[in-house]
């Protein structure tokens, strides 16, 4: 079975490799100039060359990425926990965060450097703001969504509030929770990068407005690429959580190819 997954895995990984050759291939052929489409090859040597802005920046946008991905998922979980348990909080709060989600973040971004300056405050802010909304929604969704007669049952069993919680509660919710996390993860490094066009010195997002500035586009790929793999390295290691937390569940079974697809 997990020659299955790796099967698959290898076949996606040839897609990517497909695509890049044939870019390289169109590119040169068709004689298409550097500053409009450069071939990955151009590419991947600029990049080669410039490898230590690259890095520095990379690490200064993984930053803000992190650590607003971070407290969206906490504070987004232990306010979806209040909305899901309290009829009072529902009423109160749910209206409150569709409203501020429904506020342009782009538009708020300038206010957050009035307020925290040119650091890395504004930056987490703004990856907090676009990836809190999916975390809540996904959360209240799954802890509120199951069955009242699972309930009754567990309560039956004597078992209290918290053991409820524990035992059926939250395995119940984790599947769909997880699918807002990664779509969280997912926004995390737009964020962090449209932050930092905003207003920045530093990271990626600044030295990729400073490349199309200069018309250097191999290295404008170099940047988008790094921050992509950034996010996929994000969005990957979110899965590998996945499957340790949720082994059993159907959809990691078929992933893994321990369960024939429908």
């Amino acid at each position: 079975m997990r020659i299955k997954a790796l099967a698959g895995r290898a076949r996606a990984l040839g897609g990517i490799v497909g695509f890049l050759l044939l870019w390289e291939v169109a590119a040169r052929g068709l004689h298409i100039p550097g500053y409009i489409l450069p071939p990955p090859s151009v590419i991947l040597s600029d990049g080669s060359d410039k490898w230590r802005s690259l890095l520095t920046g990379a690490a200064y946008t993984a930053q803000a990425m992190l650590l607003g991905f971070v407290a969206a998922v906490v504070l987004g979980v232990l306010i979806a926990l209040a909305i899901a348990f309290s009829q009072a909080v529902r009423t109160f709060a749910y209206p409150l965060l569709v409203f501020l989600q429904i506020v342009p973040k782009i538009a708020v971004a300038p206010l957050f450097i009035i307020w925290f300056g040119f650091g890395l405050m504004p930056k987490i802010l703004l990856v907090f703001l676009l990836s809190f909304f999916p975390v809540v929604v996904a959360a209240t969704t799954a802890f509120a969504s199951i069955e009242p007669e699972i309930m009754e049952l567990a309560r039956s069993t004597g078992a209290g509030r918290l053991r409820t919680f524990r035992m059926v509660q939250l395995p119940h919710a984790l599947p769909a929770l997880f699918g807002g996390i990664k779509v969280a993860a997912a926004l995390a490094a737009t964020a962090a990068v449209v932050a930092e066009f905003v207003a920045s010195d530093r990271g990626l997002g600044y030295l990729l407005m400073e490349y199309n500035g200069n018309l250097d586009t191999p290295m404008a790929f170099a940047a988008i690429f790094v921050l992509s793999a950034m996010g996929l390295a994000l969005y990957g290691a979110v899965e590998v959580l996945e499957g340790i937390a949720l082994p059993w569940h159907v959809s990691r079974r078929r992933l893994t190819g321990e369960t024939p697809g429908l």
